[in-house]
């Protein structure tokens, strides 16, 4: 009974212990937060408004006032430079290596950010310099990836092979990117005509990325121009087995390839085949196009209205309309010609490719999204979603 009397006569004590520390806490709290300037706050307050200039001049008053701190610094440059005020970012950034204060460890934390002042003032060429000094040391991986936008953005596509390499990990191997980079090669010696030179980089495309539908159709490309079609559109039909999402690029090819031979028949057949199969806004209009030349208007309307009646499309039903308006009265045409306008307006403001990762949308189609610079991103066909 003495014990349980000596903790009842204890609790109290504890509990007053517990509000006078969390007094003494709170008022220290306070104490600092008088001792921050109001300009700090605001520029807080201006960056979650996505007000920047509002923010920059804030955040350089704080510095003024109380003594510019490393962190405060950084956050200032990366300001400028969103702003695009890349003089005052490089004049904050080289002032800070100046010091002698900057500790050791932060001095590749700021070359980095300069070099990133650089590149968006375009000054590459300073940028590049700052960054193959920075591979040895702390910032190594930070700077191989400025060296790989660099790089991309020169189309200096050996070197962007390499470094690409360099920042392979279980988390990202770079095959895609790799594969891509060879393919740019090959397209370059191919509109030169260096036939060797583009089958090897293809070679080395397909070994970065078994399933790199682009070396195919460069490969395609390569056998046709040198007069071999059988080994073209083997390499061609091969993309079916790759991604069959990007057959409608090799769809066009293989017709050429049939018609050189003279069997625009099988052309279409084929084309039809892959329609049926895999029914794709391309395949369609191109169906519809070389049955139309071959086989005339009245069949190319069949195959479109199988086409739009198995998958409803803006395009197919532009091509029906279109394909029947000869046979209407007068009044007829007119009221087809207004659906006919209609239709073809929002067909072509709905059926572009999108980008899967920035959701960028394009009627022509990329391998390297011009928004985000993600490769192989795009839809591999146009969609009117």
């Amino acid at each position: 009974m003495e014990l349980d009397l000596w903790w009842l006569l204890l609790f109290p004590a504890f509990f007053g212990l517990g509000w006078f520390a969390a007094r003494v806490d709170m008022r220290t709290v306070l104490k600092q937060a008088k001792s921050v300037p109001i300009s700090y706050f605001r520029g807080l307050d201006a960056l979650v408004d996505d007000k920047t200039d509002v923010a920059a001049q804030a955040l350089a008053e704080v510095a003024r006032q109380q003594g510019a701190a490393l962190e405060l610094q950084h956050v200032l440059g990366k300001l400028y430079r969103k702003r695009g005020e890349n003089d005052r970012a490089i004049r904050l950034h080289q002032q800070m290596l100046d010091s002698s204060d900057l500790p050791g460890e932060q001095r590749d934390l700021v070359r980095n950010e300069l070099a990133q002042d650089f590149r968006k003032a375009g000054l590459v060429d300073r940028a590049e310099e700052i960054l193959l000094k920075l591979l040895s040391g702390n910032m190594a991986l930070a700077a191989r990836r400025q060296l790989l936008d660099i790089y991309q953005q020169d189309r200096d596509w050996v070197k962007a092979i390499e470094t690409a390499r360099e920042l392979r990990s279980d988390a990202h191997s770079f095959q895609h990117e790799v594969a891509q980079f060879y393919c740019e090669l090959a397209q370059g010696e191919l509109y030169k005509s260096n036939y060797s030179q583009a089958r090897q980089y293809v070679a080395e495309a397909i070994a970065a990325n078994r399933k790199c539908v682009r070396a195919s159709l460069i490969l395609g490309d390569i056998e046709f121009a040198e007069g071999d079609v059988e080994a073209a559109m083997a390499a061609w039909q091969g993309i079916e087995k790759q991604n069959f999402e990007y057959l409608s690029m090799a769809a066009e090819r293989l017709f050429d390839a049939y018609e050189k031979q003279g069997k625009p028949s099988e052309g279409i057949a084929l084309l039809r085949g892959y329609q049926r199969t895999f029914p794709q806004l391309e395949l369609t209009d191109l169906l519809y196009q070389k049955i139309a030349t071959y086989d005339g208007e009245a069949r190319a309307l069949e195959g479109v209205r199988e086409a739009v009646h198995a998958r409803p499309s803006l395009s197919g039903v532009y091509r029906m309309i279109e394909a029947q308006m000869d046979e209407l009265s007068p009044e007829g045409r007119m009221d087809a010609e207004v659906a006919r306008a209609l239709i073809l307006k929002h067909s072509q403001r709905l059926s572009v490719h999108r980008c899967k990762c920035c959701n960028f949308r394009s009627r022509a189609f990329f391998w390297h999204c011009p928004a985000c610079g993600e490769w192989e991103s795009f839809t591999a066909n146009r969609s009117e979603a």
